[in-house]
């Protein structure tokens, strides 16, 4: 949502100060300069995609308008879920929670927690983890090298369509110049013609360097880094199971467990310890 807002923004302060000068927005609509500049670097990034990574560039475009960062009560709901699956662990050991971590939808236990089961990625991080703990088959250090394993994957797979869009993002100034040549070399071919209509095709020509620059540092520079701001919210969200999960394994309480995953919370969305405190005497209560 706020990226369509940023969009605007830029588009509208851009196309206001023009007009506020006195420019006429006629000339702006240059569609060939824009079939040169976007059409090129569409096939640039399209030659630097291959095979499945083509599938993740236009993956990461669309979470750039449709995702959302983890909130405070997102992370308040993961981390009442820890102390719950932690306690149900301590009381009836790890063997007992197979049944809930094979089909987490049907538990009784991560049922009542929605926003964590529509988070895909998390629920299989969670449940693998949880699986290794059920299994006996990881030490405490080994599934925290595991786990570290896994978030580095993942860190290093959403680097690439964010590193392909800022490189096509670096390269829209100069295919902005590319246009404008082109355009030059037009102008050249009309010096027979009134100056009105060689002034016109200059214009044209200098639009292209315009669009190159706006589209460069205007809009796909910006949704790079929404993008990249997103995964690293995601990657921490992850990071917030694992530290629950390590300290569990560990031996430490559920209550201890839980603190070190809101640790590893950003502060801005960091449920406070009263408020986890709250969240867990709510658990305990229900249960």
């Amino acid at each position: 949502m706020f990226t369509i807002v940023g969009l605007i923004v830029v588009i509208g302060s851009v196309a206001g100060g023009f007009a506020m000068a006195g420019g006429h927005f006629g000339i702006l609509f240059q569609p060939n300069e824009f079939v040169v500049i976007c059409g090129a670097a569409a096939g640039a990034l399209i030659i630097s995609a291959p095979g499945p990574i083509r599938g993740q560039v236009l993956r990461a475009f669309g979470r750039a308008f449709t995702a959302s960062m983890p909130a405070r009560e997102d992370y308040l709901e993961i981390l009442k879920l820890q102390y719950e699956v932690f306690g149900f662990i301590r009381k009836n050991g790890a063997v007992a929670l197979d049944e809930h971590v094979t089909e987490m939808e049907k538990s009784s236990i991560f049922s009542k927690y929605t926003k964590f089961l529509a988070n895909h990625h998390a629920l299989e991080f969670f449940r693998d983890a949880l699986k290794q703990i059920v299994n006996g088959t990881a030490s405490a250090e080994e599934l925290d090298l595991l786990l570290d394993a896994e978030l580095d994957t993942h860190h290093e797979e959403v680097l690439v369509p964010i590193g392909l869009i800022r490189t096509t993002s670096d390269a829209l100034p100069g295919l902005g110049i590319v246009a404008a040549v082109l355009g030059i070399i037009i102008t050249m071919g009309h010096l027979d013609q009134p100056p009105e209509v060689i002034g016109h095709h200059v214009a044209a020509a200098l639009v292209g360097t315009f669009l190159g620059i706006l589209l460069s540092y205007g809009v796909l520079a910006p949704i790079a880094a929404t993008i990249e701001a997103q995964e690293n919210a995601n990657g921490k969200y992850l990071r917030c199971i694992k530290e629950g999960v390590i300290a569990s394994l560990r031996g430490a309480a559920p209550i201890v467990a839980v603190e070190f995953a809101r640790k590893a919370v950003f502060s801005a969305v960091r449920p406070s310890s009263d408020e986890l405190d709250e969240a867990c005497r709510q658990v305990k209560a229900a249960g």
